[in-house]
C-alpha cells in the first residue's frame, strides 16, 4: 500500500463537521442569529470565533459545527449558505470535514520546505491529498518518488513562459488541484496564470515582508545589518510578494552572522511558517479580505 493511501485514508467513522467563514457589514445579533440557526436544526457548535474591523465596520466569523444525526452534509451546506447570504446578507463559504482538498507542490532545487511539508502530510498533520510535485528542475524527482508522489518535470522556457504555464495549467486542471503550494519554487507566476487557475496559491518568501521583497533577501538583509530576519507565507497575487499575508515569524541575528548563517537560520523559519500557513488554510481558518487576512484561532 502506498504511503499516501495508508497514512491519509479518510476514516468513515469520524463525525462529519462543517466550517463556515462569514464576513460582511456588522449588524446587531449576528452571532446569535447564526448560532440560533444551527441550534434550531439540531446542530452542535464545536468552535466559534469572531472579529470586528473597527475602522471598516466589517464583521468576520468562523463557525465549526456538527450537524444533527442523519443530516446530509451537502444539504446542510447549501441551506446555511442560502441563510447566510440571504437573511444575514453576509459573504459566506462552507466546507465539510469529509472533503480532502487536492494539493500540488511546486518546487525548484531547494528541498527543505518540500521535505518538511511531505513528512508532515505523511504524519497526518494536513487534511488533504498531495497529488503532484511539479518542478522546473529534476533535482527532487527521486525524493518525490521515494514518497510515492508523482513528479512532473516542466522546464521553464524564458523565451516562451506562456507555453510553460499552459502545460502547468493543463496538468493542474486534469488533476483537479484545489490548492497550489510554492515550496521555494523560484519562478514568478504570471497574473494570467493565477487568473486562469482560479485557485489559491500559497507562497513562502524568505524575508519578513514588506522588507526585502524580490530576490536575494538574505543578502539584502545582511547588507543592511539587520538584527532580525524573517519568513512570510502569503497568497500569491499578480503583484510580486504583495499578496495577503497568512503567517510570519522572525529570528534574531547579530553582526557576527554572515549571509550563510542568515540563510541557515532562515530555512528553519521558512519550514515552520509555510507549514503553519498551509495547515491554517486546510482547516479553513483563513479569511481573505481585500489585501489582508483574518486568521481565526
Amino acid at each position: 500500500m502506498s504511503p499516501r493511501v495508508e497514512v491519509n485514508a479518510f476514516h468513515p467513522m469520524s463525525p462529519v463537521t462543517l466550517v463556515a467563514l462569514l464576513h460582511g457589514p456588522d449588524q446587531r445579533g449576528l452571532v446569535a442569529r447564526a448560532s440560533g440557526w444551527i441550534f434550531a436544526r439540531g446542530g452542535n457548535i464545536l468552535h466559534a470565533d469572531q472579529h470586528r474591523d473597527e475602522d471598516e465596520g466589517v464583521f468576520f466569523q468562523r463557525i465549526e459545527w456538527q450537524p444533527a444525526a442523519g443530516t446530509k452534509p451537502a444539504a446542510e451546506e447549501k441551506a446555511f449558505l442560502a441563510y447566510a447570504r440571504g437573511d444575514l446578507k453576509m459573504h459566506a463559504t462552507v466546507t465539510d470535514s469529509v472533503h480532502r482538498p487536492r494539493v500540488a507542490l511546486f518546487v525548484s532545487k531547494a528541498d527543505h520546505c518540500f521535505h518538511d511539508l511531505v513528512l508532515r502530510w505523511r504524519a497526518g498533520e494536513f487534511p488533504c491529498e498531495l497529488v503532484a510535485v511539479v518542478s522546473n528542475h529534476r533535482d527532487l524527482a527521486a525524493a518525490a518518488r521515494s514518497y510515492g508522489l508523482p513528479f512532473h518535470y516542466i522546464p521553464v522556457d524564458p523565451a516562451n513562459r506562456a507555453a510553460t504555464e499552459a502545460k502547468q495549467l493543463a496538468l493542474l486542471k486534469r488533476l483537479q488541484v484545489e490548492l497550489v503550494v510554492l515550496a521555494r519554487y523560484m519562478q514568478v507566476l504570471s497574473a494570467d496564470f493565477l487568473q486562469k487557475l482560479g485557485r489559491p496559491v500559497i507562497n513562502i518568501h524568505h524575508s519578513f515582508l514588506p522588507a526585502f521583497a524580490g530576490g536575494r533577501p538574505y543578502h539584502q538583509a545582511h547588507a543592511r545589518g539587520v538584527k532580525l530576519i524573517g519568513a512570510t507565507a502569503h497568497y500569491a497575487t499578480a503583484d510580486l510578494d504583495e499578496g495577503p499575508i497568512i503567517h510570519q515569524d522572525v529570528a534574531r541575528v547579530t553582526h557576527r552572522h554572515g549571509v550563510e548563517d542568515l540563510i541557515r537560520k532562515g530555512r528553519d523559519l521558512e519550514k515552520l511558517v509555510l507549514a503553519q500557513a498551509v495547515h491554517w488554510h486546510l482547516e479553513n481558518r483563513v479569511l481573505v479580505y481585500g489585501n489582508k487576512t483574518v486568521v481565526f484561532d
